[in-house]
């Protein structure tokens, strides 16, 4: 049986409490399992690829889901779990971790923070607008969603990864584990099912010891990248869709935030 620590809820609603508006990713254990050995893998929350463990929430889980062969299969977590996923690898392929929370909210004291946000995000253009629209340049509100992938290699790791239909999301158009990656790793970028063109993403590689880079990149007009990549690194990929909300809500700015982690072997 797997371990399923039993955190106090003082203690889980602060994790639950630590998920501001920094990258969110998926970070399995181990990113190769040998088929039937356990499937661990901690939702994160933070910066420049370093950021603790975030418990499970029901109310703030959208999809949690397995998908494998075309086939997706929902994860059952219970309240409080870290990692978030405690399964067992059950058969040979690409096995894609899916994640999409709901509607979280923050709010901007200092008119700087949203500046330096939107510029490093790539939508400066949104400051001018903010101004344009009459807002406050401070104590107004963001509603922001998550939608995190992760790869994982089991046994022979043979497989492919898709769409899997969330509002925007990274596909990858190799397998990170049998795929020759000599000349890059190449993702394709979705906003509501289509390329998302000259499109910022944030590469962060994680080197053996530990050390991290950081790189931009856009993607191309058929809203590919290539990311450049080395053996035994482990990477995140980042990017951010900055829009005015399209619903009635009192947030004067919706981010939608796709990111996509793997190893190299």
């Amino acid at each position: 049986m797997l371990f399923r620590p039993i955190l106090p809820a003082i203690i889980i609603s602060l994790i639950a409490a630590s998920a501001i508006a920094h990258e969110f990713w998926i970070e399995p254990q181990e990113y190769q399992v040998q088929t039937g050995a356990p499937l661990l893998a901690d939702l994160r929350n933070g910066q420049k690829f370093a950021g603790r463990e975030l418990a499970y929430f029901a109310n703030r889980t959208e999809r949690f889901e397995l998908i494998q062969d075309g086939k997706a299969i929902a994860i059952q977590a219970r309240l409080g779990d870290i990692p978030a996923l405690q399964t067992v690898a059950a058969q040979d392929g690409l096995l894609v971790i899916l994640h999409e929370t709901t509607e979280s909210t923050l709010t901007y004291s200092e008119w700087k923070k949203f500046r330096k946000f939107a510029n490093h995000k790539g939508f400066p253009e949104a400051i001018k607008r903010h101004t344009a629209r009459g807002l406050p340049q401070e104590g107004f509100k963001e509603v922001y969603r998550r939608f995190a992938k992760s790869l994982v290699g089991v046994g022979n790791a043979h497989g492919s990864d898709a769409a899997s239909g969330m509002e925007t999301e990274f596909v990858a158009l190799a397998n990170p584990y049998t795929d020759d990656l000599s000349k890059g790793f190449s993702v394709l970028l979705l906003y509501q099912g289509k390329p998302r063109a000259n499109a910022l993403i944030e590469v962060f590689a994680r080197a053996p010891d530990d050390g991290v880079v950081i790189t931009n990149l856009r993607t191309d007009a058929k809203g590919v990248a290539v990311i450049p990549v080395n053996a035994g690194h482990t990477y995140l990929l980042d990017a951010v869709i900055l829009r005015e909300p399209t619903y009635e809500t009192d947030a004067v700015w919706e981010s939608l935030w796709a990111a996509m982690t793997f190893a190299t072997p």
